[in-house]
């Protein structure tokens, strides 16, 4: 999936803290706090060289550069994340989403949990609250679903625990008792398995609230609430900053947890806790920054996905191929439809974050789509974007041999609006599985 190109924000950015007036203007004091738009104009914001620095290294932003006509500004301009994030000797930037956070969100719910994110009963649906900020919505999300999933008590198991003891118990650790204690008893070394509340399940649970705890911008009551929740999972060992999450499987015992669990671990993977420019030491960064390029593209590919799945066809996501028959040049489509038996490839789709400009699409997305679609040896490839001016268009690609249908390759460009309620989204991504399927002809 490619970075989509500029888009202009219908919403101007701006700088909420302001320099004051008595510092001269050829020094300007730093803000504490910038609010950019996703995809906005770019914002001249007085910064510290280093600050400035930091954040152009980071890649958190589209651009960070200085500003020629303001002596100690920089420019900063707001790429495809958003959320807060707070710098080193530097300001805590807010970027806001075009898109409203409560669609936002049912985009990521959806795209965690199908099975449960749209339903009736609204089991599995991430609950924001009154917030239209992505971090405060996310707080009081998560700290709901970490609620709603310890209502019964905290989850506790079974894990192997390995020490040293002066009773035998358990398993005798006979490598370890000959290496470290060789003709001395006790200290005995010994394994056994304790029932406790120090499981996957309950770390990945504390680890996510003690991680939005440290976000700029949580409110008062919901900050009270994540620390109550971080009380309540005192037993659960916390994580160390850059260790991998652990692992958990689901089960008819964790049932209840499973919807905490998928937007904890979302919080805990889309945070950047860590950005290496290349020579440079890591930036160390806390916040809390969603990719809406990868949100769009899993949404756009799991709902489809799960309605082809209703019609008894395989869809493989990133499914991986080469270009070249010496295997050199790999690629690797957003969705590829397959027969039942997935050996057969029907269909292929690339979602695209990115909006119609007046000048139209990119033409670098048809030609990638026609690559696809030639070295999968199919008659049409599909490109989903954002929005556009019409719901669909096509281009048939001259040169290319007509099928049995005396026509040549054709290429499709979807338009989805994601200002449209959600099960309008939807029903317009099952129309769609229904005519890579083949149930439904092309308008």
């Amino acid at each position: 999936m490619t970075v989509p190109a500029s888009v202009p924000a219908s919403v101007p950015a701006s700088v909420p803290a302001s320099v004051p007036a008595s510092v001269p203007a050829s020094v300007p004091a730093s803000v504490s706090e910038v609010s950019l738009r996703e995809y906005g104009p770019a914002v001249s914001v007085p910064l510290g060289a280093e600050a400035g620095r930091a954040l152009a290294a980071s890649g958190i932003l589209r651009s960070a550069t200085p500003d020629p006509g303001r002596p100690g500004h920089w420019l900063l301009r707001a790429g495809n994340r958003v959320g807060a994030v707070r710098t080193p000797g530097g300001p805590v930037v807010r970027i806001m989403p075009k898109t409203p956070v409560s669609r936002l969100f049912f985009l990521l719910g959806f795209s965690l949990d199908p099975a449960r994110a749209w339903r009736d009963s609204g089991e599995g649906t991430i609950d924001t609250g009154a917030y239209d900020d992505v971090v405060p919505a996310l707080a009081h999300a998560v700290e709901r679903q970490i609620d709603a999933a310890l209502r019964r008590g905290v989850l506790q198991g079974y894990r192997e625990v390995e020490e040293s003891a002066l009773v035998v118990r358990g398993r005798l650790r006979e490598a370890e008792q000959i290496r470290r204690h060789f003709g001395r008893t006790p200290p005995v070394e010994i394994a056994y398995d304790a029932y406790t509340a120090d499981t996957a399940e309950n770390r990945i649970l504390r680890a996510a609230a003690e991680r939005l705890l440290r976000l700029p911008g949580v409110p008062g009551p919901v900050r009270r609430r994540l620390a109550h929740q971080r009380v309540r999972l005192a037993d659960a060992l916390p994580l160390i900053r850059g260790q991998e999450l652990p692992r958990w499987q689901p089960s008819r015992l964790n049932s209840r947890y499973q919807p905490a669990l998928r937007l904890a671990e979302a919080v805990l993977r889309s945070t950047s806790p860590e950005h290496r420019p290349a020579g440079a030491d890591p930036l160390a960064v806390d916040g809390f920054l969603l990719d809406m390029n990868k949100l769009f593209e899993d949404f756009v590919t799991v709902a489809l996905r799960e309605a082809l799945r209703e019609r008894g066809l395989t869809a493989r996501l990133q499914d991986p191929h080469h270009l070249d028959l010496a295997g050199l040049v790999r690629m690797r489509p957003d969705l590829v439809v397959r027969t039942g038996d997935g050996r057969t490839p029907l269909a292929v789709v690339d979602a695209k974050y990115k909006v119609e400009k007046a000048d139209g699409l990119p033409n670098a997305d048809l030609y990638q789509a026609l690559t696809y679609a030639t070295v999968l040896g199919l008659r049409e490839a599909h490109l989903v974007y954002a929005a556009g001016r019409r719901p669909e268009r096509f281009h048939e690609v001259r040169g290319t041999e007509a099928g049995p249908d005396g026509r040549g390759v054709r290429l499709y460009q979807h338009s989805l609006d994601l200002s449209r309620p959600p099960e309008q989204l939807l029903a317009a991504l099952g129309q769609l599985a229904g005519r890579l399927a083949g149930d439904v002809p092309h308008a």
